[in-house]
């Protein structure tokens, strides 16, 4: 039997310290350096000190092409301060703008408003008899078809943005913003730990700063979109459109619908490009203050369906021009993602965005760090396999020691899923959750009920791991997104499974994993309509979600993903990783805020 390692004890023991030893805890953490190096600071150590110290202690291995990239980082970082002081500036400009073009409209408004009241009282129907007045009625009837509906609104309002374009002024120029970064490289060259580095880096610096993986992100987009639909459609009673500044005026009621009329359609113009509104909330939505700076730290970047490359380009693209500094990583050059060409007269315009707010930036080493990392360290006991008697039953002891060090009491709970969703959790223990790969890839779940695992348990113990074939293909794609949350939200992983690491994802006899041919001539249904066709229409419905939107990785595209996976694996087994799950999980972050 294989002997616990080192780091499962340190696991064990940093969890029997409970709320009263976290400090404890985390002077010893302190000096270990992390992998990510996400700890929060007073005073962060650049972020090529920070570098280079990982490199002298031996933590890792010096990379001409890292480092180049760590420069550019550092020398992006240096001159955020000043533009996140350039920026406050620039939002005191535009929110007393803003303030006085509203005042500005509403007077305007009322002009009209008062026009409207004028007619309605004395006018220009009083000056005709009855027989002229119907006679005019049938002139404009007459006439009517030949003005498309909305035309007159759209006229007055365009009318008076102008007037307000000449009383106010135009809006306010943004100071130019530093060029963001996008690092692509192989799996495992170090693209995203050199991301979180100058992340935790611009703590302190920048005041709106979000760091998503593309799951999260596009999760996070649909939820916006959703709920602003739901508001739009809310809005559309005439009654709750109703203003109060409006109900209050000294008005008739006709003249105060035909105010709310205008105010309703000023709405509707800016809805008709939905994405903008969401890209405005992406990164402030939880901040009562929107002035200064903002950043993006976005992994891996992918263009694998019609929706994510329409949500993509808009909210990227609004994102740029509105000075957010944008720094991601991805597997691929910008102009190499859309390999299948869906919808590339849209993707062509996120690539010039990217061409012109961002420097490009290769890792061209070929050499998967994660795994140097895992061959250097001893006793990897996270993953057991084969499925026979003697790894189950090492699989089952760990459970127990973990269960039993966090108070033995294991129960179902319930957890919140993103859009009113629930996950039922079927074993835990105080930010310990135990589920079977069935219950987890066996099932329609996908990326929104693991980033609510992700979120809610520090360890995750996962059973009977079956070797991935063609077979079982789809649950193969879930596993891997899930691999994807429980690295990024640096979750410990125990596992038991059919093969060792390198081999779960190298097909069984029932053929390989990678058959090209499968990937391209796929002919699965969705609803009556064949995958392939259903893909190509890529329509969004009017609900907000995508309409039968599916996965369109290539062949090509899957191996990344599944080397990618292996090298997460690898690297979670590993002394650096779980030594930083106690500080940079999302359950201890919000433990540590509560006790503050």
């Amino acid at each position: 039997m294989r002997k616990v390692s080192s780091i499962a004890s340190l696991l064990l023991y940093t969890a029997s310290f409970g709320e009263r030893g976290a400090s404890r805890y985390n002077k010893l953490l302190s000096n270990a350096v992390h992998s990510y190096s996400r700890l929060p600071s007073t005073t962060p150590p650049g972020m090529l000190v920070q570098y280079r110290k990982l490199i002298e202690q031996g933590k890792l291995q010096h990379d001409p092409y890292q480092e180049k990239v760590a420069v550019a980082l550092e020398n992006l970082l240096g001159r955020l301060d000043q533009y996140e002081k350039d920026m406050e500036e620039y939002y005191v400009k535009l929110a007393n703008w803003e303030k006085n073009r509203e005042d500005k409209r509403r007077k305007l408004l009322m002009e009209e408003a008062e026009q409207q009241q004028q007619q309605q009282q004395g006018g220009v129907w009083t000056s005709v008899n009855k027989h002229q007045k119907n006679l005019v009625e049938r002139l404009m009837f007459w006439r009517k078809p030949d003005v498309e509906p909305g035309v007159g609104k759209w006229v007055s309002y365009l009318n008076r943005e102008r007037k307000l374009d000449s009383l106010v002024g135009r809006c306010p120029t943004a100071p130019p913003a530093p060029k963001g970064l996008y690092i692509y490289g192989s799996v495992g060259s170090g693209k995203t730990m050199l991301m979180d580095m100058f992340y935790a880096a611009t703590e302190g610096i920048v005041k709106h700063r979000q760091r998503f993986h593309f799951h999260e992100a596009m999760l996070k987009i649909n939820e916006h979109m959703h709920r602003l639909w739901r508001h739009q459609v809310e809005e559309k009673s005439l009654k709750s459109g109703i203003s109060s500044w409006i109900m209050n005026l000294p008005l008739d009621m006709k003249v105060k619908e035909w105010l709310a009329a205008e105010e309703r359609y000023k709405q509707e113009v800016q809805m008709k490009n939905i994405l903008p509104a969401v890209a405005d909330k992406f990164l402030v939505e939880q901040q009562a203050d929107n002035r200064g700076a903002s950043i993006l730290c976005f992994d891996e970047i992918q263009t694998v369906d019609v929706f994510a490359i329409v949500a993509l380009s808009g909210i990227l693209s609004r994102l740029l021009s509105t000075g957010t500094v944008l720094v991601a990583t991805s597997n691929r050059a910008p102009n190499d993602l859309n390999q299948d060409g869906m919808q590339r007269e849209i993707f062509q315009k996120l690539v010039l965005k990217l061409e012109k707010h961002c420097e490009w930036l290769q890792v061209e080493s070929e050499v998967d760090y994660r795994r140097q990392i895992a061959q250097s360290s001893i006793d990897r006991v996270h993953h057991f396999w084969p499925l026979d008697s003697n790894a189950l039953k090492e699989f089952e002891t760990m459970w127990s020691q973990v269960t039993n060090q966090l108070g033995g009491q294991i129960m179902s709970q319930t957890i919140p899923v993103m859009f009113g969703r629930t996950l039922e959790v079927p074993q835990s223990c105080n930010g310990v959750a135990r589920f079977t790969f069935e219950y987890l890839c066996g099932r329609p779940v996908g990326a929104a009920d693991y980033i609510a695992v992700t979120q809610n348990y520090h360890t995750v113990f996962i059973s009977d791991i079956p070797v991935m074939s063609m077979r079982i293909r789809d649950k193969a794609r879930r596993f891997i997104t899930l691999v994807d949350e429980l690295y990024n939200h640096h979750c410990c992983l125990f596992c038991s499974a059919a093969a060792s690491i390198d081999d779960l994802f190298q097909g069984t006899e029932e053929g390989t994993l990678f058959d090209l041919e499968s990937f391209q001539f796929e002919t699965e249904m969705e609803g009556t309509k064949l995958r392939r066709d259903v893909l190509s229409e890529g329509s969004v419905s009017s609900g907000g979600a995508p309409s039968g939107i599916v996965s369109m990785l290539s062949g090509q595209e899957e191996m990344f993903a599944f080397r990618r996976a292996v090298s997460r694996l690898i690297e979670m087994q590993t002394p650096l990783y779980l030594e930083g799950v106690r500080s940079l999980h999302p359950y201890f972050q919000n433990n540590n805020s509560k006790n503050a």
